[in-house]
């Protein structure tokens, strides 16, 4: 029986490891599997929502290590996990993502001689002023399985110098969650419940560099106050982004939109339908991009790149540059029907957690 710690920290981080986690249950003579939550998401709406839309056990080991700077999160995480670790004395470590939760624990698990496998791996945006770009790298350099989503990201490992039989193109385990709960996201009455009807856009915006920036946050909210007389913008708001609103004083700014649907934080399965519903997105999000490239909506990424450009390449994603005429130019166009067409890119099946364990099935670690 070899025993696996699944490491979720943020919220993107439940719909990755939910279906890996309920595919090791098929073989429980094989596999003893832990759930191990930092806390690095502490908000309940932010997180309890989720595990409990994609039902998932509670979590065998609660960090609770809450909000911080960079320096004193990881540090808490890695002071914490180090304990379980030693405690548990798991055999493989498997970490997704990029957030601080996935290299403190990768850090701590290879310190200690335990295998690590990097579900993700290999995504590269080339911005190294992205703390996510920091937690990629560190992560892929000392995991000993790089299990990529698409395959940019066993480009951008070779060319880092990773050796190949440490690579695994296994594909987009995001799209696993989706397809998997498809149906009950049709099924969601969120639009009802919310008063929303169709042909709206649908808005998310919570990165450091858009929100903590007072210039760059007003910059946005310009520009969706012409998008708004345009069309209906519903906005599931992220706590952060709400705190800036009020920290930087433009709370009458936003209240003044009249098309602009504010709304709390939703579910797993309210937020596809939102995505599914949508005209269009405006997200300065990773997964967005995945996602709305599998519904086939087209998505302005309010970011200058992307670790995700597979969603350009192949999908619906478009960036847009910080600046107000832009962003409003990229949504007129697709108000006037010039929609970027896009494909769902190879391994997006809803199969990827089977090709994972299937690796783990047939290897010794």
């Amino acid at each position: 029986m070899r025993k696996i710690h699944l490491i979720v920290g943020a919220r993107p981080n439940f719909m990755k490891m939910a279906p890996l986690y309920k595919e090791f249950a098929k073989y429980p003579g094989q596999f003893e599997v832990k759930l191990i939550h930092t806390g690095q998401h502490y908000d309940e709406r932010m997180s309890k929502f989720f595990f409990d839309d994609l039902k998932m056990p509670q979590p065998d080991e609660y960090l609770e290590v809450g909000s911080g700077t960079h320096g004193k999160q990881t540090a808490k995480i890695m002071e914490r996990y180090e304990k379980v670790i030693l405690e548990n004395k798991p055999d493989l470590v498997i970490v997704a993502g990029d957030v601080n939760s996935t290299a403190a624990c990768a850090i701590d698990a290879v310190k200690l001689h335990i295998p690590v496998a990097h579900l993700e791996a290999g995504l590269r945006s080339n911005n190294r002023n992205m703390p996510e770009e920091i937690n990629r790298i560190l992560t892929d350099a000392i995991s000993d399985y790089l299990l990529t989503p698409s395959i940019d990201g066993d480009e951008n490992l070779i060319k880092e110098g990773i050796p190949e039989e440490k690579i695994f193109f296994v594909g987009n385990i995001m799209i696993d969650s989706l397809i998997n709960h498809q149906q009950e996201a049709r099924n969601s009455k969120i639009l009802e419940i919310s008063g929303i009807e169709k042909n709206f856009a649908l808005i998310t915006l919570h990165r450091p560099s858009n929100v903590d920036n007072e210039k760059g946050l007003l910059t946005i909210l310009k520009a969706f106050q012409k998008i708004s007389k345009k069309i209906k913008l519903v906005f599931p708001i992220h706590p952060r982004t709400a705190k800036q609103i009020k920290n930087f004083e433009l709370q009458k700014m936003v209240d003044d939109m009249q098309n602009l649907f504010l709304i709390e934080p939703v579910g797993y399965f309210d937020f596809l339908k939102l995505q599914m519903e949508a005209k269009f997105i405006l997200t300065d999000s990773g997964g967005i991009q995945e996602e709305s490239t599998y519904f086939g909506v087209p998505c302005l990424t309010l970011r200058p790149q992307t670790e995700r450009p597979i969603t350009i390449w192949e999908g619906t994603n478009q960036l847009v540059k910080l600046r107000t005429a832009d962003i409003i130019r990229a949504a007129d166009q697709i108000l006037l029907g010039n929609i970027k067409k896009g494909k769902i890119p190879k391994f997006w099946d809803g199969k990827t957690a089977q090709r994972i364990v299937n690796i783990f099935l047939t290897r010794d670690f």
